[in-house]
């Protein structure tokens, strides 16, 4: 029996998402598939029964706005909510902004895969000219972070991402679990398989083969020292679960021309 249960989750899908572009940092709001992937969700959690205590979101509005609307499914806006840049979506540096077919169709698909699941290789940082440097780096959330501006990434590989989020986890969101919290984290693809990474134990190699769908909730059970006492499991109608899933790989191909 579960020590402790843990519900994770990526964001609904984002504007840029349905675009197929790198977001990254760069902050957008739901589109209006993703707004009713994060209310299926709220209604999906609601049947299952789950009550929660603490919400942890990164500081990006597609987190927050997926568990503010979440929330409101499950009648629990009440619910605190915290927080922080350390759960945010990974930094793809130059990358950010391009659109992940065109890059598949001039680096190969391969790269591309590279880039976007791998553990430990970084894309080229991103830089003073680049169109969304400004709007990033002057941002105001960015100013109240438990590190400087300056201290801040300009382009991360997935360890990256585990190596700023292990303090938050390991500070923040352990002991609040251990109190005896039901927790949700409203987080990001990478964000959330780097935590899956810890938590699991998933090898470097095969993280690369991990693709987390928008809006789907993923249900952790832990042992009384956070160990998982099972795979997890992501919450909902299977078939369409995995069909997500392929949608999210596909995203990385060369799109085929229509005859």
């Amino acid at each position: 029996m579960a020590k402790y249960r843990l519900v994770l989750l990526r964001h609904g899908e984002g504007a840029w998402t349905k675009e197929n572009r790198f977001c990254s940092w760069v902050d957008q709001k739901l589109s209006s598939d993703g707004i009713k992937e994060a209310q299926n969700c709220g209604k999906h959690l609601k049947a299952l029964g789950f009550e929660f205590d603490l919400v942890f979101t990164s500081v990006l509005s597609r987190s927050i706005q997926t568990a503010w609307l979440i929330l409101e499914e499950m009648g629990q806006e009440w619910v605190p909510i915290q927080s922080s840049w350390r759960l945010n979506e990974r930094h793809y540096g130059a990358l950010i902004g391009l659109n992940r077919a065109e890059m598949a169709l001039n680096h190969g698909e391969e790269q591309v895969k590279i880039w976007r699941r791998s553990y430990d290789v970084t894309p080229p940082p991103i830089s003073e000219s680049h169109p969304y440097y400004e709007e990033i780096y002057n941002d105001r959330r960015y100013k109240c972070s438990d590190v400087s501006q300056d201290n801040l990434p300009k382009a991360e590989s997935l360890k990256d991402v585990l190596d700023r989020l292990l303090p938050y986890w390991n500070e923040k969101i352990v002991p609040e679990l251990k109190s005896g919290k039901m927790i949700l984290i409203s987080a990001h693809g990478n964000s959330s398989r780097a935590l899956l990474k810890h938590v699991e134990g998933i090898s470097d190699e095969d993280i690369i083969n991990v693709t987390l769908p928008t809006g789907v909730p993923i249900l952790l059970e832990l042992d009384e020292n956070l160990r998982p006492l099972g795979p997890h499991q992501f919450l909902g109608d299977q078939e369409a679960i995995q069909a997500a899933i392929k949608k999210v790989e596909d995203q990385g191909k060369v799109k085929s021309v229509e005859k």
